[in-house]
């Protein structure tokens, strides 16, 4: 491990009593938070029960957590009174700090020998730039540990009831940023290998750039029928999700004044949310038993 060969140990929390796991923890052996060393933590797509136990940990012992916008506010109160935030959202078209004064900032306080969470919305290293300032940290000689995390483009789904394989839909899933670092739609990517390859294609931050995205994917094969649903805010309590489809994604997304945040999904998953809507169950929606129509074939099977 970089800057320490000794590995955090692994022993039941101490510390305050404000500090400590609650009750039904008390038998995990999670790791100890030492000092000078920094966690880049994935926090979820925004639902606080999808912290995982070890982001929990770490949010409870932090000296300083840096989090990006996406951090759920319920999520940072579960840190210590005393605990010091910093802000390092990055929101497409506002003023956001820049990837190397946020990874030189972590170097920094780890050198103060505070305890250094990095929290991410999602997953650290599925489009969150963990990679970049995991690889900052080694350059500097800083000890770190990697917590992963709920990514939204599994988890934000599932909540909007699409599962992102099924056997009688798609053997193969692609995800896919739709946003550089200066904003503009990546022009490194196979469109038309992505259009013609993958059954199922989900979107990261991809919204303002949904149109020509659509376009490239119909230059390429892919039906203006073929199913597409817009979740945002995933997993939390205004979560909004928009079906529509590729031809006509565009122009409903105007419609409904459809805004961002939120993860994009092409491909016949989508059918299946009429069946696995558990949230709009729970509200009174009547599920289908049948939402790709064949029934009658699996039966005769």
């Amino acid at each position: 491990m970089s800057g320490s060969d000794k590995p955090n140990k692994i022993v039941p929390l101490k510390g305050k009593k404000e500090d400590a796991a609650p009750a039904h923890f008390a038998g995990l052996e999670l790791p100890t938070f030492e000092a000078g060393w920094v966690w880049l933590a994935g926090a979820g797509p925004g639902d606080p029960g999808l912290l995982t136990l070890h982001a929990f940990n770490a949010i409870k012992q932090a000296d300083v957590i840096v989090y990006d916008a996406l951090v759920n506010d319920a999520i940072l109160a579960f840190a210590k009174s005393d605990v010091e935030k910093v802000y390092a959202g990055k929101r497409g078209g506002k003023p956001s700090a820049k990837q190397r004064d946020i990874s030189a900032k972590l170097v920094e306080l780890a050198r103060q020998g505070k305890r250094v969470l990095r929290l991410k919305g999602g997953d650290p290293f599925v489009f969150g730039r963990g990679g970049e300032e995991a690889l900052s940290l080694v350059e500097a000689g800083i000890p770190f540990r990697i917590i992963p995390g709920v990514t939204a483009g599994i988890g934000g789904l599932g909540y909007a009831g699409i599962p992102v394989t099924h056997r009688d839909t798609n053997h193969a899933v692609t995800f896919v940023t739709g946003h550089m670092a200066g904003g503009d739609l990546p022009e490194n990517l196979d469109w038309a290998a992505i259009a013609k390859g993958s059954p199922a294609i989900v979107l990261y931050m991809a919204l303002s750039h949904f149109g020509e995205i659509a376009r490239l994917m119909l230059e390429n094969g892919r039906a203006e029928h073929e199913p597409v649903a817009f979740v945002r805010n995933a997993s939390l309590p205004d979560q909004q999700v928009l079906e529509t489809t590729l031809g006509c994604g565009v122009a409903d997304l105007e419609r409904k004044e459809f805004k961002g945040p939120a993860i994009i999904v092409i491909g016949e998953i989508v059918r299946l949310r009429q069946s696995l809507d558990w949230l709009g169950a729970l509200e009174g929606k009547v599920l289908k038993t049948d939402p790709l129509g064949n029934r009658g074939e699996l039966d005769a099977g």
